[in-house]
């Protein structure tokens, strides 16, 4: 059985593209409607497509994220608008390959808890996977991304909820270990296996499934009183979210060779149990730290599974936000004054949307890791903060909702900063 590999398209990093399909309010409080963001979607992901991106990466979410602002415990209560409009990858990935020639389609990321759970999900990648394939020239592949999910709010209506008081008290921990007992049934489905719930990993946690001391023993303690125990026990059994008989998904014989596998999570322990199933690569984010990306990529050189080939960097896609300016009329320092003025309102609005759900420190750490600037300055910094055979995922279309100007700067993108990169890898090399 063949997997697909990811291959060194030439020397030098490799650039791909993100889109967000976000429908938030830019810097003058506009929200297009649904219909214009998938337009916007398709004017870009055509561009990207003529312009040489070598995966397009698609957002997915689930449920109206202004909807969940009224829920009890609303997970963003300062979101405006909607976070993401892409709810079926599969669908939206098969059009995204009718109307391009070149570029593949990868989801950033697929819920495998959300949408009917990892059966549902993986018969429907082996759907597509099969409709894809049946051209037998067709090269092209799907990168599956997969992950719990983007926001809590988008599975707990599929029944990802704390089922009992133990549960309750070890959330969101637990949570960790449910999205590993569904990779483990999606993973097995798609290899081709008969999967019985018998035969899938069991959640035992211990305390080195939590941050703390405290932590661990508030769920001792309720294990102690739901179970009527004395002492507070070393280990807790926790019972299978998914409990079915045998079964395996239909379609069975797709092309396996055009499917790439990529997790959405930066648990060492995760990344490494899923490869023990299949070639799984692993994403990184835009405020992930060095010191995170390198120890990564020191452990998956051991832990990547052997039929997806030796390890590379480019197994890793590195998420940047980019904010380049190469409008015309202006000089280069103009350009760059603009393109800081752009990434302060577009960072500022998405900080604010955040607010009490992520770490400051991440914040600064995004904003740091941001490419901004002219053209010469954009090849620059990514010269100075990259590796040389990373590959890149470029997000343009961040807060913003022009989609010409987008695809402006995919062309300053690629015309004009990459190749300045090259030429100062090449200078690099040779000096």
């Amino acid at each position: 059985m063949r997997w697909a590999t990811l291959e060194r398209l030439g020397e030098g990093m490799e650039h791909d593209i993100f889109f967000s399909i976000s429908q938030t309010p830019d810097h003058i409080g506009h929200v297009p409607s649904e219909q214009e963001m998938f337009r916007n979607f398709f004017q870009q992901l055509e561009c990207a497509d003529r312009l040489g991106f070598g995966v397009g990466w698609i957002a997915q979410a689930h449920l109206s994220t202004e909807t969940q602002k009224s829920n009890t415990r609303p997970v963003v209560p300062h979101w405006q608008g909607e976070v993401g409009l892409c709810t079926d990858f599969p669908q939206l990935a098969s059009e995204a390959f009718r109307r391009t020639s070149n570029i593949e389609i990868g989801s950033a990321v697929v819920s495998i808890l959300a949408s009917g759970g990892p059966i549902a999900q993986a018969e429907r990648m082996a759907n597509i996977l099969m409709l894809h394939g049946l051209d037998p020239n067709e090269k092209r592949r799907l990168h599956v991304g997969f992950s719990a999910g983007r926001f809590e709010f988008m599975a707990r209506p599929y029944g990802i909820v704390p089922r009992n008081a133990i549960e309750e008290a070890a959330w969101p921990a637990l949570r960790g270990q449910i999205f590993l007992e569904a990779a483990e049934i999606f993973l097995r489905l798609l290899r081709g296996d008969v999967v019985n719930s018998d035969e899938v990993r069991t959640t035992v946690l211990t305390r080195d499934n939590f941050r703390s001391d405290e932590d661990w023993q508030t769920v001792q303690e309720a294990t102690m009183e739901f179970e009527a125990l004395e002492a507070p026990p070393e280990a807790v059994h926790i019972p299978n979210r998914y409990v079915f008989e045998d079964l395996q998904i239909v379609p069975k014989t797709f092309n396996r060779s055009l499917l790439n596998l990529v997790a959405g999570t930066h648990d060492p322990k995760a990344q490494t149990f899923v490869n023990t199933i299949l070639p799984v690569s692993v994403f990184n984010l835009s405020i992930t730290s060095p010191e995170v990306i390198d120890a990564t990529h020191l452990r998956m050189k051991d832990a990547y599974h052997a039929q997806g080939g030796e390890w590379t960097r480019a197994h890793m896609p590195r998420t940047s936000f980019v904010f380049v300016n190469a409008e015309d009329g202006l000089s280069p320092e103009e350009q760059s004054q603009a393109a800081h003025k752009e990434a302060e309102r577009a960072l500022g609005a998405y900080w604010n949307a955040l607010e009490g759900t992520i770490d400051p420190d991440k914040v600064n750490r995004a904003a740091n890791n941001a490419l901004i600037g002219n053209p010469a300055e954009v090849a620059q910094q990514m010269v100075e903060r990259f590796h040389p055979e990373d590959r890149i995922m470029a997000w343009f279309d961040f807060f913003n909702h022009d989609s010409d100007r987008v695809c402006r700067d995919m062309e300053a993108y690629m015309n004009l900063v990459v190749p300045a990169v090259e030429e100062r890898l090449r200078g690099g090399l040779n000096g």
